[in-house]
């Protein structure tokens, strides 16, 4: 299991290298609204509020930076395509998801059982197993929520 880690950890490190090796003539990502014209995701339903911030009180990591998107989105289309399955902004969600009932479970049997129902697919309704979940579980932490 530790040499499923190791892969994944290497191959989220050259997908990080090489996301900062774009040359110029790179199409840029197009801008992101401004959060006065995007509805605050704020549970408190404040308007203005920040909904990249991190939300310490629910346990939420704050949006990935575009680079860590990347390697994360990368990483889980390496593990298995069906995981991602076209749908980069529901991943990015499990994935802050999967960080948020993380932070406080430390039992490693539990986080892999938590990404195993938190992450299916049209092929895999019931979740992609443990040993693929065991590796959701390494890429979420690496990429979104290192700290947990």
């Amino acid at each position: 299991m530790r040499r499923h880690h190791a892969i994944l950890a290497l191959t989220g490190a050259g997908i990080l290298a090489l996301a900062g090796c774009g040359s110029d003539s790179e199409t840029p990502a197009p801008a992101t609204p401004s959060t006065s014209t995007v509805p605050s995701a704020d549970p408190s339903g404040r308007p203005g509020a920040d909904p990249t911030a991190a939300r310490p009180d629910s346990g939420l990591p704050p949006s990935p930076a575009p680079a860590q998107r990347a390697a994360y989105l990368a990483a889980l289309n390496a593990i298995d395509p069906e995981i991602v399955n076209g749908q980069d902004d529901k991943a990015v969600s499990r994935g802050l998801d999967q960080c948020q009932s993380m932070k406080g479970e430390k039992d490693p049997t539990k986080r892999v059982a938590g990404a195993n129902q938190r992450f299916i697919g049209p092929n895999h309704p019931n979740g992609f197993g443990p040993v693929k979940s065991t590796l959701i579980v390494a890429a979420t932490q690496t990429n979104l929520c290192p700290a947990y």
